[in-house]
């Protein structure tokens, strides 16, 4: 029999769509039925985004707050495996992605059933995995992979370069000088690697070692130094949002919240590290590589 899989995104520049398209492309040579769908807001987001724009969806998008969808409109009402693919938007599930797994519909359609997720973004991942792993969990499905694709230039360099994609949705050379936003055209051919593996797993519905084997492929890898940070920024973020929900007039805090960020990661960030390698990292090796097991594999 024919196995039926599902893959379903959102995609404002197009990239997602792109890897998608060649992570997919070795399972339907392998004989596969892949339905690709995207996610659709009945309110949407255009792009590329305004400044005011962007920030405005971060006290909604940090406290999980769902927006209405579009009819998802699927051929089959279940599927052999689901491939959720979504972006991290201020340390959290972008709010399409987080509105689908709180969809009634799609939570019926993942029931016990076998989930690969690929998340793309500029450098941080790790909490919004949690969440989408823990959505995943409650809504009685197996996460049986996970592919975590991101820009790996320094920290400073890929926040210049996503904001000048993002607010002319133009992918090039900021200046002639900075390099192409995103993730890299190299590491999105490489998704045809795991796309292989996969298909080998599909064959059999044996799932219980892709992730170690995805991990091995350096699908997944985790950076200290960017795990120190997005621990300490979390709750942070949590405080923002919660404080910024509350008040009729957003505008001046969001603003604030803005600069906030700006301040953080240019000064705030540096320092951090720079105390942490001095007096943690050297004492904490033991629970370094504990959390980065937790944050690699499927099960919580």
């Amino acid at each position: 029999m024919k196995k039926k899989i599902l893959a379903i995104y959102y995609t404002q520049s197009g990239q997602m769509g792109e890897i998608i398209d060649t992570f997919t492309a070795p399972l339907i040579e392998a004989g596969a039925s892949v339905e690709k769908s995207q996610i659709k807001l009945v309110n949407n987001y255009d792009f590329p985004w305004t400044g005011q724009r962007f920030f405005s969806v971060m006290p909604s998008c940090v406290l999980g707050i769902p927006e209405p969808l579009e009819p998802l409109n699927l051929k089959e009402s279940k599927y052999d495996l689901v491939i959720l693919g979504y972006q991290p938007w201020f340390l959290s599930p972008s709010i399409p992605s987080n509105s689908l797994l709180q969809s009634a519909e799609f939570k019926t359609i993942i029931k016990d059933t076998p989930v690969i997720t690929i998340s793309a973004g500029r450098n941080m991942w790790i909490n919004s995995y949690v969440r989408v792993r823990n959505m995943i969990k409650d809504a009685g499905a197996r996460l049986v992979g996970n592919i975590a694709l991101l820009d790996k230039h320094p920290n400073p360099v890929s926040f210049v370069t996503i904001f000048y994609w993002m607010l002319t949705g133009k992918k090039d050379r900021y200046l002639n000088i900075f390099p192409k936003p995103g993730v890299s055209e190299n590491d999105i051919a490489a998704t045809a690697e795991y796309g292989q593996t996969v298909a080998r797993y599909l064959e059999n519905s044996e799932w219980d070692t892709l992730q170690n084997e995805l991990i091995e492929q350096k699908a997944v890898e985790i950076s200290y130094k960017l795990m120190f940070i997005e621990a300490r920024a979390k709750p942070i973020f949590a405080v923002w949002a919660k404080f910024i929900a509350k008040r009729k007039n957003r505008t001046p805090w969001l603003a604030a919240f803005k600069y906030y960020l700006f301040i953080a990661l240019f000064l705030g960030a540096p320092v951090l590290l720079t105390l942490d390698a001095i007096f943690l990292k050297p004492f904490s090796s033991k629970r370094i590589k504990r959390n980065k097991l937790k944050y690699l594999q499927v099960i919580n």
